[in-house]
């Protein structure tokens, strides 16, 4: 059951994830300090799914915590592509094209908000997605210090990290697209 309330354990967990949007891209760009950089990645997906686990476990389910947990898992893997492709770990075409999914997204959300549906249902192959990518971002950041060796664990992290990127990006691809179908059927029904 959704409520109105706003002071909620889950939400603060949320709060405190879209705080370390801007850390992780100083210690990703300041002091190059990955390590922490992936401690900071790993909490955020700790409490991504701890925030949610609560908030059903409890009934604290609310429309701005529905609002907050995707604002952060899109802020995230915003923050952390652009860090990772201004320290030349990711192409820019990575960015790219996963920043335009969301963008598509956004004019369909904005056409939704215009028949009054603030938002569609979260599916499992949306969180599958997110788990894959924010999974493979850390192994990415952690394989930059690939030496050039015969065999490193950087290289297994990076080679890993990439796997995951790939295939997170396509299954983001993919659940984007459903999610359009969901929007394109809801603009489609008679207005009620």
């Amino acid at each position: 059951m959704q409520t109105d309330r706003i002071v909620t354990i889950p939400n603060a967990l949320s709060f405190l994830r879209l705080l370390g949007v801007p850390l992780f891209l100083w210690l990703v760009l300041g002091p190059h300090a990955d390590g922490w950089a992936v401690a900071l990645l790993i909490v955020s997906g700790a409490t991504d799914w701890l925030d949610g686990k609560i908030a059903r476990a409890t009934g604290q389910i609310s429309r701005l915590g529905q609002l907050l947990d995707p604002l952060a898992d899109r802020l995230y893997i915003a923050a952390t592509l652009v860090g990772l492709a201004l320290r030349g770990l990711v192409p820019w075409w990575l960015v790219v094209l996963l920043l335009a999914r969301d963008l598509v997204l956004a004019v369909f959300l904005a056409a939704l908000k215009r028949r009054g549906v603030t938002g569609l249902p979260v599916h499992f192959l949306g969180k599958a997605a997110t788990f894959n990518l924010l999974f493979a971002f850390p192994l990415i950041l952690l394989g930059a210090d690939a030496l050039g060796v015969a065999f490193s664990w950087a290289d297994v992290a990076r080679d890993l990290g990439w796997a995951f990127t790939l295939w997170g990006t396509a299954l983001y691809w993919w659940a984007g697209l459903l999610y359009i179908e969901q929007a394109r059927r809801f603009l489609r029904a008679p207005r009620l």
